[in-house]
């Protein structure tokens, strides 16, 4: 971490008001014995080191790099609401599964809950070698501060290398505060995982908009801690020999909690747009006049309405309808994108599907880059002709 220094005997000789000057932000002060000294509206702007003729200094601490022997092995948190396993937990152990046999590593499953029974039998056969349970009815319900303790306490005890979790509503709580707790950092929406051969855990997301993917290592802390989306990664194809399972001893946590959970109710969703098997994506080139046609087009074929980022701003769209990296992750077996010109933020949103079609009248668009059928034309006269063949069909 790079940090500021003043030389006293520089800045004396450059002149304390000199010095003073240069910082836009008020950040350099002369103290009563007539020493420069920095305050907190320091914003590392550098105009001081760079003007100040040696007076200042930029200083680089450099971190120890972990001890990659003192922790070993892949975890992953997975998320149990009312008794319901949520599936990104099967996808992470499938991709936790691979990571490890890459690197030589273990796979540990940490669930918390009450009533586990249901979850533990499915956890078994995904991937993992040791599933640890923190059961009790104190994690009946998501009390953030007592899911943090239970899962600090597994992290000291297990002591795995790389933690995984969902980038859920949950886990974006759950997940930073764990992180914050052990002093370490947290990747959040990664897209892609690897992992060297030392078991350095590549942490991959977009950056800048989506114009670069950044890869990130932890070196000088551990456990390398990270959120994945739901539907980035596959669940193991076949069953994987049954995991041990261990029952944790809570009686020893510390689970006060400023929140009291008064009742839970369950909202109702009219459909999951991550989990549909087809979905119709529309994009800023579909006229807001011509939904009644789009409507009839996806609920004929059995599919769900999704959007671009636009389409949400413009109001067209609730925002869980929106496809991309600041909405949802899609893999469906179709993809149908009317209209849509597919910017990378789109793109990283559903190009794991398993068929994407893309109607564009601009034969340069970029989703013709990444679909599996590209129809160059007019959607106004696709459907329609489309809606009239699948009518001959039945």
């Amino acid at each position: 971490m790079a940090r500021l220094e003043i030389d006293q005997l520089k800045a004396r000789e450059f002149g304390a008001r000199r010095l003073i000057a240069l910082c836009p932000f008020h950040a350099l002060e002369e103290t009563e014995e007539g020493a420069i000294a920095l305050n907190a509206a320091c914003r590392m702007c550098g105009l001081c080191v760079k003007n100040g003729n040696g007076a200042a200094l930029l200083v680089e601490d450099q971190a120890p790099e972990a001890d990659d022997e003192a922790w070993r092995g892949i975890a992953v948190f997975a998320q149990v609401v009312c008794g319901k396993l949520h599936p990104v937990a099967l996808e992470l152990l499938g991709e936790a599964r691979r990571l490890a046999d890459k690197s030589g590593q273990q796979v540990y499953s940490l669930v918390i809950g009450d009533g586990l029974e249901d979850a533990v039998a499915r956890l078994r056969f995904a991937g993992a070698d040791e599933i640890h349970v923190y059961e009790g009815p104190a994690f009946r319900d998501f009390l953030v501060e007592r899911y943090a303790a239970a899962f600090a306490d597994f992290i000291g005890s297990v002591r795995p290398d790389s933690v995984l979790a969902g980038s859920t509503n949950l886990g974006r709580v759950l997940a930073p505060r764990v992180a914050a707790r052990l002093k370490t950092g947290l990747t959040a929406d990664c897209t892609m995982l690897d992992m060297r051969e030392n078991g350095r855990l590549i942490q991959i997301r977009p950056a800048f908009g989506g114009n670069v993917m950044a890869q990130i290592v932890t070196k000088s802390a551990r456990p390398q801690f990270c959120t994945v989306r739901f539907r980035i990664f596959s669940a193991l194809e076949s069953a994987y020999p049954p995991a041990r399972v261990v029952y944790r001893d809570i009686s020893a946590l510390e689970l006060e909690a400023r929140a009291e959970s008064v009742a839970v109710r369950p909202r109702g969703v009219a459909d999951d747009l991550s989990q549909a098997d087809a979905v119709v994506a529309v994009g800023r080139g579909v006229l807001r006049a011509d939904m009644p046609l789009v409507e009839a087009f996806a609920r004929r074929l059995g599919a769900s309405l999704g959007c671009t980022r636009p389409l949400v701003e413009e109001k067209r769209f609730d925002a869980r309808r929106q496809i991309g990296l600041s909405g949802r992750t899609v893999r469906p077996r179709l993809i149908i994108a009317l209209g849509v010109s597919g910017s990378v933020q789109f793109a990283a949103g559903m190009q794991g599907s398993e068929r994407i079609v893309a109607i564009n009248t601009d034969e340069n668009a970029p989703i013709f880059g990444i679909a599996h059928v590209s129809v160059v034309g007019d959607y106004r006269r696709v459907l329609p002709e489309l809606l009239r063949r699948m009518e001959e069909r039945v």
